[in-house]
């Protein structure tokens, strides 16, 4: 018969609060980051973050790296694509630059993405989505648009004729 850990006549509960990593401000680090509860990168990353909880990039946070997790908010600056399965928020001081797929998503005044965002509220599909330049039907749609003539040449050439 085992009996319950104690600390002090106090069980231990493993789930009292979730466990959450944490990478520094004057943190450095490369490589491949599997987290399974929450997250937190502060200081600087390189490479690839999976978390299964909540990412958060901290406002003096320099992360060149894709990132995939359940929720991803962003007060620095990250240079990779995101997938957040839930929600993607960028705060005021956040900066993205990268493509991203999202079940939501929240951008705050000051807050500067620069690439693609595809917001899937019915669930991010699994596999690799086409890029949009390489669809055929948007293809046949800028053809079109190119090929319209000038409606600013014809007002030129009209109101020429008055003065």
């Amino acid at each position: 018969m085992d009996a319950p850990a104690v600390n002090g006549d106090r069980e231990i509960r493993s789930s009292e609060q979730p466990i959450t990593t944490v990478l520094a401000r004057e943190d450095s680090l490369s490589g491949r980051l599997q987290v399974r509860g929450n997250g937190s990168v502060m200081g600087t990353f390189s490479g690839r973050i999976e978390c299964d909880g909540e990412l958060l990039i901290g406002p003096e946070a320099h992360v060149e790296a894709d990132l995939k997790a359940n929720k991803v908010t962003i007060a620095g600056f990250v240079k990779g694509n995101v997938i957040a399965m839930t929600r993607l928020k960028i705060a005021n001081t956040g900066r993205l630059e990268g493509d991203a797929r999202v079940g939501a998503l929240v951008v705050l005044e000051g807050g500067v993405h620069h690439g693609v965002i595809r917001v899937h509220p019915e669930g991010i599909p699994d596999g690799p989505e086409t890029s949009i330049v390489e669809s055929p039907r948007l293809a046949a749609r800028a053809t079109v648009v190119t090929s319209m003539p000038n409606p600013i040449g014809k007002v030129r050439k009209f109101w020429g004729e008055f003065f």
